[in-house]
């Protein structure tokens, strides 16, 4: 007796909180149920899940990936559960031993899992601790049946599309790379507007996608507002209002002074000559270019001065080089001085323009090119002193070649019904080769005196 008295003296030691013998472990001090009760291991887990289910094809949503469809049997949707437990799990650093489904009602929504996860506390012990774990199943149709069956007034977010110009180029491109893109393909309904288009989504998620697509191709002023819809499930209704950018390729571009001295004194009257995220501008008198982003334009806003609509033909008298070619963005541009006349003016008076132009490398005497007359340009804008700055008068934007090739074409047409009348001379003459006979040989016998044919038309018309 006395021998296995000591022997358990030795292989065991009190826990110095409960005072009850325990084998000897690392931490020396407290039993299993005492360390239990100090380390919480499920502290940090998430006790409650939700489901997002469809109720018309049946299918959950897989967290962050996408819809999945399962069968009705319990053991594939505990399967689903338990894979979302698993990632909970393992971003804790908790593995799972063990679970089991606790039984509910029948037409319940709520599955019920007791969870026995294991994990080793920082003195080296492994604990094993069971909790219990619910999921909560909630319906909302998916994406796919939403754009099968879409319900038009069933919206989470608009997104409002606007751009207040004459010419609206600029925006008709990004209508075009959304559509291409299919960048909107999640929208419950879109609306035509008067200055643009109105986007419905079911998703806020999908309203920001669009939104990053388009702040990337344009410059837009984007503002947000929310409405409250519900009180009891404290929902809103999001907006979000999308200005573009009413400046496009090819504006002729006044700019205020505060624009013109952080761009390095450029212009002021510049052309733009590409529009995407960032607005380039070209200065026509000096082969000048820079660069504006989104965040300095809508700062200090302004409009195109004159549009491509506002464009007047020229006839180029004279032309003089000034200096060599000069590259800007990839293309050449040569300063030289010419003399140009309105084609409107050819034949009523003799105004000419001795201007200053970027196109000098293009231009030849006689060519006709398109460009801007700042002396009957309308600026209805008290900042812009146009007069200090008109300069020649003139600003060339390209060359027109639409006229050559129509006197081209028209003369080939010429030459083509010379030749057609020439062939029908000749069938009619039976004549495949030498002189055309004259008139009388072809006729031949036929005479028909001018009385004849008269009598001949009051004969059709009787009939």
């Amino acid at each position: 007796m006395e021998e296995t008295d000591v022997d358990l003296t030795f292989r065991t030691i009190p826990c110095s909180q409960c005072k009850f013998p325990i084998q000897p472990n690392s931490s020396n001090t407290l039993c299993v149920k005492c360390l239990r009760s100090k380390n919480d291991i499920t502290l940090g887990l998430r006790k409650k899940h939700y489901l997002l289910h469809c109720p018309q094809c049946k299918s959950y949503s897989e967290p962050l990936t996408s819809w999945i469809k399962l069968p009705l049997q319990p053991k594939q949707l505990l399967d689903f559960c338990l894979v979302i437990l698993q990632k909970n799990l393992t971003s804790s650093n908790v593995r799972l031993v063990c679970s089991q489904t606790i039984p509910s009602r029948p037409n319940s929504k709520i599955i019920k899992i007791r969870a026995t996860v294991q994990k080793q506390v920082p003195n080296g012990e492994i604990l094993h601790q069971s909790y219990l774990v619910e999921f909560v199943q909630h319906n909302r149709i998916c994406e796919s049946c939403t754009r099968v069956q879409p319900n038009p007034n069933q919206w989470d977010s608009v997104v409002q599309l606007r751009q207040h110009a004459l010419r609206m180029h600029s925006f008709f491109r990004l209508e075009h790379a959304i559509s291409k893109h299919g960048v909107a393909a999640n929208a419950v309904r879109i609306n035509k507007m008067k200055h643009g288009i109105d986007y419905f989504f079911f998703n806020r998620i999908h309203a920001n996608r669009l939104l990053d697509f388009i702040k990337g191709r344009l410059p837009v002023r984007i503002s947000e507002s929310k409405q409250l819809v519900s009180h009891d499930s404290n929902s809103y209704r999001y907006t979000f209002s999308v200005e573009v950018c009413p400046i496009c390729r090819k504006d002729l571009i006044f700019l205020p002074p505060k624009v013109a001295l952080c761009l390095g004194n450029i212009g002021p009257l510049v052309i733009c000559t590409k529009v995407t995220n960032v607005i380039v501008l070209f200065d026509p008198l000096t082969s000048t270019q820079c660069c504006l982003d989104s965040d300095m334009y809508w700062r200090a806003p302004f409009k195109s001065l004159l549009t491509r609509k506002e464009l007047v033909e020229y006839v180029v008298l004279d032309v003089k080089e000034v200096c060599s070619e000069v590259n800007a963005d990839g293309k050449k541009f040569n300063l030289a001085h010419v003399e140009v006349a309105r084609v409107k003016d050819l034949g009523k008076n003799d105004t000419r323009f001795n201007i200053k132009t970027h196109l000098g490398y293009l231009l030849k005497t006689g060519d006709c090119a398109l460009g801007y007359d700042l002396w009957e340009a309308n600026c209805n804008d008290t900042e812009i002193e146009l007069k200090e700055h008109i300069g020649d008068g003139v600003i060339l934007m390209k060359k027109r070649s639409g006229l050559k090739r129509l006197m081209t074409r028209f003369g080939e047409h010429k030459s083509y019904l010379q030749d057609l009348e020439e062939i029908t001379n000749e069938v009619h003459g039976i004549s495949l080769g030498g002189e055309e006979p004259p008139l009388e040989e072809k006729l031949g016998d036929l005479n028909i005196s001018v009385e004849e044919h008269q009598e001949k038309k009051k004969v059709r018309r009787i009939e």
